[in-house]
């Protein structure tokens, strides 16, 4: 996945003042400064407490943008972790012709520089969250992107040839292990239960630590509906060795044997992409991050390390 370059606008503090100024003035007099530049999104932080978040690199961005300002504020109120509402919503115009949108801003370091250390604290955290999240969704929630919320069985390709190119590279120490964890996945029954609120994107940059365990969940662009088994994978990306059961044993309701081996191919799924991830911003390509390495590799051991 590499950044696609479709905002032509260079986004500034200043470009952010100036958009405050035309659209929402009462915000224009807070100090404006760089949060973070993701995969979709610039996030500006506004003051102590808020944060502007501006497409950037992806063209659905803006669609997704749209979609956080109408549910978020909806899912937000019983979440048990912080997460970014949307306060504001700006319209495209001519300095900045996309939407962006003014969240709170949650305090934290993300997972891939600060890991989960508490695993019975973290572990709990992130069960919590799902739980309260994961509710049958109205038939207009978003649809996911790249598969996420839907079946594993048409990923088999795509995910057979990252692996293949991952384990020629030498980045995946046992690739017949991750294949046999994915085929088992594959074979699992399909979820037949309601499609249920999802976030969709639970990789460590997403999640935020404090003190060992998590404190707030960001970036909710891909907040859709469908399999719960997608967001559970988190446990195995997210979570110190030991508390992969802990998560299992708090979530409810329990998930069951199928879901568990599904939620462990989007686990693979997800760790392989870090990895690739990694690899690109170890030698400098676009896009890479190689923070996304170690949580990565520890989700691939974790996987192949325990049963389903």
């Amino acid at each position: 996945m590499t950044h696609t370059g479709t905002t032509e606008t260079e986004i500034t503090a200043e470009l952010v003042r100036e958009l405050l100024r035309d659209q929402h003035p009462d915000l224009a007099g807070h100090p404006v400064r760089l949060g973070a530049r993701g995969w979709d999104n610039q996030v500006w932080r506004l003051g102590d407490d808020l944060a502007v978040r501006l497409p950037w690199a992806t063209r659905s961005a803006d669609a997704l943008l749209r979609e956080e300002h109408t549910w978020l504020p909806v899912l937000a109120p019983a979440l048990p972790l912080p997460v970014p509402v949307p306060q504001r919503l700006g319209e495209p115009s001519e300095r900045f012709p996309r939407p962006w949108i003014v969240t709170t801003w949650v305090p934290g370091e993300p997972a891939d520089r600060a890991p989960a250390t508490e695993a019975t604290d973290a572990a709990d955290a992130l069960a919590g969250f799902l739980t309260a999240l994961h509710l049958p969704a109205p038939d207009a929630a978003p649809v996911g992107r790249f598969g996420r919320g839907g079946s594993l069985s048409g990923l088999s390709g795509e995910l057979l040839g990252t692996l293949a190119s991952a384990a020629r590279q030498g980045l995946v120490p046992d690739p017949d292990a991750v294949r046999a964890v994915w085929e088992d996945a594959v074979t699992a029954p399909e979820w037949t239960g309601p499609a249920l609120w999802l976030h969709g994107d639970l990789h460590p940059a997403n999640v935020l630590t404090a003190d060992g365990t998590l404190c707030g969940v960001i970036d909710f662009g891909d907040l859709c509906s469908g399999d719960p088994a997608c967001d559970l994978a988190a446990a195995w990306v997210l979570l110190p060795d030991d508390g992969v059961e802990r998560f299992h044993d708090a979530y409810r309701p329990a998930a069951d044997a199928a879901t568990r081996r599904r939620a462990r191919g989007w686990a693979v799924r997800q760790a392989l992409s870090g990895v690739l991830i990694a690899d690109a911003g170890v030698h400098g390509r676009p896009g890479g991050k190689p923070t996304w390495g170690p949580p990565a590799q520890a989700a691939l051991r974790r996987l192949v390390a325990t049963a389903a």
